[in-house]
């Protein structure tokens, strides 16, 4: 049975700060860009959570590099601490480990600090850790109040702006539904899109009946026709969703069978003699899929 090297050492390794040489000059504008402020308040309300990663110190001056973890060296370095823990990297490789980190999605940081406050931290401690305003703490708190489960379902692995929710909560659960959907397959999250939506969506399916603010220049008649519209596209996509893995199967194989008649020479031949036409759009249509082909292997 194979095993798999490990890339760092398993124990964390104290290090003294000047012990730890930076990869890589950071810009002069750093120390007071959000992220950082972020980080460092981070560092002062509840001490450095990811260790730094660096390499295995050199045999002759006892220094590391330091391979990711830069921002954290200099807030450390500010706060005036005096040493970090440390990764060290068995692996002789300079790259930034965060490029290769799934980056938090709205929702699971939504019941991070759900669960946070429910074993006792404050949101005014959240708050300062993570160096924004309180209210911000308590509208991701409240960030599902009002979203059907379906909903949440479809957004657990987006980012978005907690502004978005604002104009689904204004909906009936089934249109909720339908306009995450929209957002998802368009790949539009966007607050701007959500309250498009929300304008569109009838009367009757809102939560208090009433329709909300019209858009500034768009009157009765093309809020209407915008309503039908939204209604048929959610139809269609409804329409492609159930068909979709039948249609893309079809179309691998009509490829297939394409290829291989434009490929036989009798035939292509035949065809640039009597249906050049024909022959024309057998290659394009090839060609064509062949360019999406390995999305199509990788899909399935």
């Amino acid at each position: 049975m194979s095993t798999v090297a490990l890339g760092f050492i398993p124990e964390p390794l104290t290090v003294p700060i000047g012990n730890i040489l930076p990869s890589r000059r950071l810009s002069a504008g750093v120390s007071i860009s959000r992220k950082f402020k972020q980080i460092k308040s981070s560092i002062e309300e509840v001490g450095m959570i990811e260790p730094l990663s660096v390499m295995p110190a050199d045999t002759t001056s006892g220094q590391h590099v330091l391979l990711d973890g830069h921002l954290r060296l200099v807030a450390l370095q500010d706060l005036h601490i005096e040493t970090a823990a440390c990764l060290v990297a068995t692996d002789d490789e300079s790259y930034t480990f965060n490029n290769r980190v799934n980056r938090l999605s709205t929702i699971q940081e939504h019941r991070m600090i759900r669960r946070a406050v429910e074993r006792g931290v404050s949101p005014e401690r959240l708050a300062k850790a993570l160096a924004v305003d309180v209210t911000q703490i308590l509208k991701r708190m409240a960030l599902l109040d009002g979203i059907c489960a379906e909903a949440a379902e479809l957004l657990k692995d987006r980012q978005f702006s907690p502004e978005l929710v604002r104009a689904l909560r204004k909906m009936k659960t089934t249109r909720q539904v339908e306009c995450v959907e929209l957002m998802t397959a368009a790949n539009n999250l966007s607050v701007a899109y959500a309250e498009a939506l929300l304008v569109a969506t009838p009367a009757s399916r809102l939560v208090d009946g009433k329709k909300p603010k019209k858009l500034t220049g768009v009157g009765p008649e093309q809020m209407a026709k915008m309503e039908r519209e939204m209604s048929n596209l959610q139809g269609q996509y409804k329409l492609v969703e159930q068909t979709y893995g039948q249609d893309v199967l079809n179309l691998v194989l009509a490829k297939g069978y394409l290829a291989r008649l434009v490929e036989n020479e009798s035939v292509r031949q035949y065809l640039q003699a009597q249906q050049a036409d024909l022959l024309v759009e057998f290659q394009a249509i090839v060609d064509t899929i062949a360019l999406d082909q390995p999305t199509l292997e990788a899909a399935a």
